[in-house]
């Protein structure tokens, strides 16, 4: 007999990995008291039937039957009156104006300058002229007013020197020896209050005494009287002095 082949060693199984069991999920805990519970009606207690009342005397009255609204007839609303619409007025085409001819310029004549030119110097003559006599007139009225207020600023300085001999005088004692009626001329420098500050001889009357007697009553009579107005004033003053002048 033929030999036997040895036998084939088996094949080892290989290690396969188990899958892990999955946790079985819970089941719910049911609550020992319900959450909710139904809610039974309650029964309502029998109620004892009431004896009627007897009826009141005004309950006793026949009552009337409420009276029912008439129904109030609803006027059909007003339809607003549709105006037709007027068809829209077709503007009719202008008449195109067809241009005029430029007339020529007219050129004025010789003789129509010639006046033009004579009236225009005609109204700057009469408008030169009218200047001259307004300016005429001004001046005439500037005049005037510088007479009348030198006049009167004249009048106004011989009144005030005049107060000022008045007051000498009544300080002055005249010398014995005068003769006729001298006149002594004297300038006098003052201060705005009439001060006398200095008093100079520019004209002797002749008599030694009688230009010193009055001097000495220029200065007595310091302060000097004021003028009547402000302007008239003089810080120098030309006095001039006659002892028998009242």
């Amino acid at each position: 007999p033929e030999p036997r082949p040895p036998p084939r060693p088996e094949p080892v199984p290989k290690a396969v990995a188990k899958p892990e069991p999955r946790p079985e999920p819970k089941p719910p805990v049911k609550p020992d008291i319900p959450l909710k519970e139904e809610r039974k009606p309650l029964k309502e207690p029998v109620r004892e039937p009431k004896a009627k009342e007897p009826p009141s005397k005004d309950e006793a009255r026949v009552k009337e039957p409420p009276k029912k609204d008439e129904p109030k007839t609803r006027e059909p609303p007003r339809r607003e009156e549709v105006k037709p619409k007027e068809p829209p007025r077709k503007e009719e085409p202008k008449s195109k104006e067809e241009p005029r001819p430029r007339e020529p310029e007219r050129r004025p004549s010789f003789d129509e300058e010639l006046k033009r030119e004579q009236k225009q110097l005609q109204q700057q003559k009469a408008a030169q002229e009218q200047r001259a006599r307004a300016d005429a007139e001004a001046r005439q009225l500037r005049q005037l007013q510088a007479e009348q207020a030198a006049a009167e600023a004249k009048r106004g300085q011989a009144e005030y020197i005049e107060k000022i001999r008045g007051k000498i005088r009544g300080n002055i004692t005249l010398p014995p020896s005068i003769q006729g009626n001298p006149q002594a001329e004297f300038e006098v420098t003052q201060l705005p209050n009439g001060e006398v500050l200095e008093v100079k001889l520019r004209r002797s009357s002749g008599n030694p005494a009688l230009d010193a007697a009055v001097e000495r009553a220029i200065h007595k009579s310091s302060p000097l009287p004021k003028p009547a107005k402000p302007e008239l004033f003089e810080r120098v003053l030309k006095i001039p002095y006659r002892p028998r002048d009242d």
